[in-house]
């Protein structure tokens, strides 16, 4: 099969100012930090970054929100990096806020092909606002749109050269529905075997949504 692995410098290439970009993790867990250095070396900027938050302590997605690469951010809670608050009130970023269960459905939804999702979750707030109301038996649910990304950037605990990927604990998160929402998968991965190697049944991203590999900086 298809020896994906490729260079964190070739892989960051592909990505464009101005594209969509899902990033896995949860803060600084399962998140892709080879490639997010990579972007801002490169300076890849004008993004709208999907992630479940804008990152703490100078780690994952709050490096890119330092270095003001990000135009707009999709994410379900900013508390933990300072600079998005202040970005968001001067008027230079934008942020969508997504309950994180509503987000990671939508992404979810996106990867499935499906129309959309209905919760209950967000009557009454401003999550609602402009949003499509539908009742069913009564009872009244949002309607949640896909959210689908150009890149999804990931990060796996272990890959082979296919792309099957494993994740370890906590690290798994978001990764595995962003895999299937984008047009681009890039994976990292903390270690990287021959393929054959893997006992399948660990396997958590099949190889046939990532694009590229990346190995993880040591």
């Amino acid at each position: 099969m298809k020896n994906k692995i490729i260079s964190v410098q070739e892989a960051v290439s592909k990505l464009q100012d101005g594209m969509t970009i899902m990033i896995g993790g949860f803060l600084s867990t399962g998140a892709p930090h080879t490639l997010i250095e990579e972007i801002i070396r490169q300076g890849i900027g004008n993004l709208t970054v999907i992630s479940n938050d804008s990152g703490a302590g100078g780690t994952g997605v709050s490096k890119l929100i330092h270095a003001r690469l990000i135009k707009k951010l999709i994410t379900s809670h900013i508390g933990t990096n300072p600079e998005t608050g202040q970005q968001m009130m001067a008027g230079e970023l934008e942020v969508e806020l997504v309950p994180q269960g509503t987000l990671v459905e939508r992404i979810r939804a996106g990867g499935a092909g499906l129309g959309g999702v209905l919760t209950p979750t967000g009557l009454g707030t401003d999550v609602a606002v402009g949003k499509q109301v539908i009742t069913l038996e009564d009872k009244p649910y949002l309607l949640e749109l896909p959210l689908k990304a150009d890149v999804a950037l990931l990060r796996g605990s272990v890959s082979d050269t296919y792309g099957n990927m494993l994740y370890y604990g906590t690290t798994r998160n978001f990764n595995p529905s962003m895999a299937t929402a984008a047009n681009l998968v890039i994976a990292e991965a903390e270690q990287v075997v021959p393929m054959g190697e893997m006992d399948p049944n660990h396997v958590v991203t099949p190889g046939l949504f990532v694009d590229f590999v990346v190995e993880e900086a040591q």
